[in-house]
């Protein structure tokens, strides 16, 4: 899987389509880079260095991978 990353400016200006707080650029349990909003526990998937900021696009985040999220930032 390649290393996705996203610049630490751009990182400041997207926000969550639900909620317009801030993400936190975390790993899921596979490896793939994720947009998580810890607020409302939703993960946005990044496609080929792209955010996907689409609410039909995230996706439910257990009690057990949020603590994992938060624990990363």
């Amino acid at each position: 899987m390649s290393e996705e990353t996203l610049d630490a400016t751009l990182l400041t200006l997207l926000a969550c389509p639900q909620d317009k707080g801030p993400l936190q650029l975390v790993r899921d349990d596979q490896g793939a880079t994720v947009l998580y909003n810890p607020r409302l526990h939703r993960a946005y998937p990044i496609d080929n260095g792209i955010p996907v900021l689409l609410a039909d696009e995230a996706r439910d985040v257990s009690d057990e991978e949020h603590l994992t999220f938060i624990a990363q930032d």
